[in-house]
């Protein structure tokens, strides 16, 4: 809002420093401080609030050391991640953008779904909270509304480039361009990294031109359903979810904004996104949301974020990346994510398949998810989550180094 406010106060009147909002890193700055300001301020209040109407969680005795100790702890923490990220954007970005207002759409959508399933379990007293089937249902509607827009609305463009053989290319230093409806990403580590998604059908024959959106949409459905599921799975250790996921949106803020910068773009030979700088403001505020609920969230953690904020996280995480074009990137910059998310799926498994075989279930951890294998193994809470956000950064690393290593 202050940025159209400002923008029709400097074209109309000439108001001095007001231009300054035309400026996508003054508007990220401001957003990441109003974010980090929100979860202090709104934080320590809400943990009240919640104390007082003793909405805590319930811990269910696992035999992990220190884990009776949270017992009652506030839930639902995820409203102050939610309030930290939705404030700072609806007052600095851009909101006639489509990335923007998707943007929104993601992060309210599943932290409804969220809230909803917090609310069942610590409100209503039901344990199960929200049917499983139903926050699937969530994720796959929003999965559909997602790949939806990015495939047919017209202000979803790639810049492309002629070449001087008349072929077009997403990079290249050439002055001549056109943006164009294509649905291409970016393939990690490969020196023509490019993947027309259009072009799996191509085998097929004319007939199917066009017709890709049903192998698309499907792919989205599952990058937004995994990554945010992996992330509720990670929110089991104070603090791990909430610097894991700041770590990721401050490496996607960077791809955003050489993404969306056609200086930058065209010196690091990577895909131009036209008008996908804007995301930055989101990245910032949603790096500053989950930096600002680390205050309350490490250990001993005085708050959790609950499926409120952990399903949310997840889901803007993969939007964005399917915005910029990295989605194949995920399961690098993820990584944590994912080895969280593949221990439950391999113990779950191999328990099975050893009932079935033996007669008997083993396991190959001694809990699942991975994070608590290790508390199993005598580890502290706090030395657990330290090294798995070393490991993030490492991951984060990695995947920048994509951006010329090819």
């Amino acid at each position: 809002m202050l940025y159209h406010l400002f923008t029709y106060l400097y074209k109309t009147y000439h108001l001095p420093g007001a231009g300054v909002f035309q400026y996508t890193t003054f508007r990220a700055a401001m957003a990441v401080i109003t974010s980090l300001l929100i979860a202090q301020v709104f934080g320590g209040r809400l943990i009240r609030i919640l104390q007082r109407r003793q909405i805590g969680e319930g811990i269910r005795d696992l035999g992990l050391q220190g884990q009776m100790e949270k017992k009652g702890t506030p839930t639902m923490g995820g409203l102050i991640i939610l309030l930290a990220i939705l404030v700072p954007v609806l007052l600095f970005a851009r909101l006639d953008n489509i990335y923007t207002i998707l943007m929104l759409l993601s992060t309210v959508w599943l932290g409804l779904i969220g809230f909803l399933d917090d609310y069942i379990k610590v409100v209503k007293k039901d344990k199960e909270g929200l049917a499983g089937r139903f926050k699937v249902l969530g994720q796959v509607g929003l999965g559909i509304t997602v790949g939806w827009v990015l495939f047919f609305s017209n202000d979803v463009t790639v810049r492309q480039y002629l070449l001087p053989d008349g072929q077009l290319s997403a990079v290249d230093a050439s002055t001549v361009y056109q943006d164009v409806k294509l649905m291409i990403t970016t393939i990690p580590f490969a020196k023509n990294n490019e993947l027309n998604y259009g072009n799996l059908f191509s085998y097929a024959g004319p007939y199917f031109n066009g017709l890709y959106a049903f192998l698309y949409i499907p792919i989205v459905i599952v990058i937004i359903t995994a990554v945010s599921n992996g992330a509720n799975i990670t929110d089991g250790l104070d603090g791990l979810a909430a610097g894991t996921s700041a770590i990721i949106g401050t490496t996607i803020a960077i791809f955003a904004f050489v993404s969306g910068n056609s200086v930058l773009a065209d010196y690091l030979d990577i895909m131009y996104i036209p008008n996908s700088g804007e995301l930055v403001v989101f990245c910032t505020a949603f790096v500053g949301a989950c930096v600002g609920f680390l205050w309350y969230n490490s250990y001993p953690a005085q708050v959790f974020m609950g499926d409120t904020g952990s399903l949310a996280i997840g889901g803007i995480i993969a939007v964005l990346a399917l915005i910029i074009r990295k989605e194949l990137l995920i399961p690098v910059l993820c990584g944590v994510f994912l080895i969280e998310n593949l221990s439950v799926i391999v113990q779950v498994s191999y328990f099975k398949y050893t009932r079935k075989k033996y007669g008997e279930g083993r396991r190959l951890l001694r809990m699942s998810p991975l994070h608590h294998h290790y508390q199993k193994l005598g580890y502290h809470e706090s030395k657990i989550v330290s090294r798995f956000w070393i490991v993030g950064i490492m991951l984060a690393v990695l995947t920048l180094v994509t951006l010329k290593l090819r």
